[in-house]
């Protein structure tokens, strides 16, 4: 998996109303096999971790102009770049951004595989400021990467820019060049 240039933090989007609205993570990135013959992805799932708590994000929903639920996507030599949205389980209703420095893994289950395979993985950080703000709104934490900075620069979208998802009936997060 190649290095995401944008990762979201914040509210799914099927509700914008302050505290309706489960968390979810969004990246985008280009997945690829070294391999001729390619490879089969089962399933994806990211993992935040804060401190000693650890979060599963396993809802994993993928594409650009059509989101389907993941599952079984063949990844060739030459690779695929879509957007890869992760929700949490249903019942977890719990979580919340708190300020912090997270781990974020991404991992996938690969046919044939007996373990999971950690494709990526980043330190990033929450300032109070981003979270307060999390809590209090709508609003969604972006991390844009910086080439010359060598680091993702956070910043806090007020009111997202939603397009509607096809898949259970959510809105997506996605940022318009003004």
């Amino acid at each position: 998996m190649t290095q995401p240039t944008i990762i979201y933090f914040g509210p799914d989007g099927r509700n914008n109303r302050r505290g309706s609205a489960p968390p979810k993570v969004f990246l985008r990135a280009l997945l690829f096999a070294t391999s001729k013959r390619g490879r089969i992805i089962e399933s994806m799932h990211v993992r935040l971790a804060r401190n000693e708590a650890r979060q599963n994000f396993n809802i994993w929903v993928y594409g650009d102009e059509r989101m389907v639920r993941g599952s079984g996507l063949f990844v060739g030599e030459s690779g695929v770049a879509v957007n890869h949205h992760f929700l949490l389980p249903r019942d977890d209703k719990s979580f919340q951004f708190l300020a912090g420095k997270y781990r974020l893994e991404v991992f996938a289950r690969l046919l044939g595989d007996r373990e999971q395979t950690c494709l990526w993985s980043q330190e990033l950080e929450v300032s109070e400021e981003a979270a307060r703000r999390l809590l209090e709104s709508a609003s969604g934490l972006y991390f844009d990467w910086g080439p010359d900075a060598a680091r993702y620069m956070p910043h806090i979208d007020e009111q997202p820019e939603r397009t509607e998802n096809p898949w259970n009936g959510l809105n997506l997060p996605q940022r318009m060049e003004k």
